[in-house]
């Protein structure tokens, strides 16, 4: 039986986006787009992030609202890249683009991508911290105790997080990107788990991965039922008020918990990530070859994993073997 190898850190992460994979390693990104006649496409860019040099951004439970905004802000930029590769052709520019383009001197393209981005953030404030709010009220004639109505809420926002993300994964478009979200953690996987990149060792690693994206959600559901319990306030409007106000908090602590169970392999912190990685069982499906090439092209374009796997676990490309891996 080969020995199972402790990860290594690489710094390296991503996304899933529409018919392919962005990668991103520090400043560097790269979006791989398996276009419609069948080729790779593959462009890299650097992207700095808002308040870049700021020392802000360094601070531990604060770098990971910029972190969460940077994400945002990238995440989109990244997919509407991809998407494209997949317009239609024959669709023209209409009298509302032309004055959009007008306005804003050419940057209609970023400024759309902003007013999608900031209706998301209020969408999902909406849907996931006051709408379960407000189903708990109803449960005020029934239940005295402010401390179980907490906790009947937060499970409440765990529910509705759980059928949205059923919901949208039974989508035939979602499926698919569920599966590059597949490929993209396989990639990473296979890396830092010591196995050269290629298609044979990134099919046998994991789709589950600890720093994902999903994993980040539930903590920050986690962390939120923690912070409403031992925060109480008792005006109807000011509960609300808090839950908002409280949202930079919970997501500067969830990062903060994301990044320490991808560095560390302490038995509290696995016990801990277990949850979110159940839930990437939904998130994330068994890609395609072909997929897995998209994403592999994503990684070399920003990530030298061959340096990587020769400092990190002392050989060359040559001397690494290709073995099945259990999923975490």
């Amino acid at each position: 039986m080969a020995r199972k190898r402790k990860a290594h850190y690489s710094g390296i992460g991503g996304q899933a986006v529409l018919e392919g994979v962005m990668m991103k390693n520090k400043e560097k990104y790269a979006v791989a787009v398996r276009k419609p006649d069948g080729e790779i496409e593959v462009e890299v860019e650097n992207y700095q992030g808002v308040l870049h040099g700021n020392r802000l951004k360094e601070l531990p439970f604060v770098r990971g609202i910029f972190n969460f905004v940077d994400s945002m802000i990238l995440g989109m930029k990244c997919l509407n890249y991809s998407a494209n590769f997949y317009e239609d052709e024959d669709a023209k520019e209409t009298v509302v683009d032309r004055a959009l383009n007008k306005v804003t001197r050419g940057r209609a393209e970023k400024v759309f991508t902003a007013i999608v981005t900031i209706f998301s953030i209020v969408l999902a404030v909406g849907i996931f911290i006051v709408l379960p709010y407000f189903i708990t009220s109803y449960f005020k004639e029934y239940v005295r105790s402010n401390a179980l109505m907490t906790l009947i809420e937060g499970v409440i926002r765990i529910l509705i997080f759980l059928l949205y993300v059923l919901g949208i994964s039974l989508m035939k478009d979602i499926k698919r990107l569920y599966m590059y979200h597949g490929a993209e953690h396989k990639c990473i996987n296979c890396l830092e788990k010591g196995r050269p990149l290629t298609v044979r060792n990134v099919i046998h690693s994991s789709r589950l991965h600890r720093r994902c994206g999903t994993s980040f959600m539930f903590f920050v559901m986690f962390v939120s039922i923690i912070l409403f319990f031992f925060i109480q306030v008792s005006n109807p409007l000011a509960k609300v008020a808090l839950r908002i106000l409280l949202i930079p908090v919970i997501a500067g602590i969830s990062y903060e918990l994301i990044r320490l169970a991808g560095r560390s392999n302490n038995v509290f912190v696995k016990l801990l990530s277990v949850p979110g990685m159940l839930i990437q069982r939904l998130t994330t499906k068994e890609p395609s070859k072909d997929m897995i090439e998209v994403a592999i092209a994503s990684v070399e374009a920003v990530f030298d994993w061959r340096n990587y796997l020769a400092e990190e676990f002392g050989y060359e490309e040559k001397e690494a073997p290709a073995q099945k891996s259990e999923e975490e």
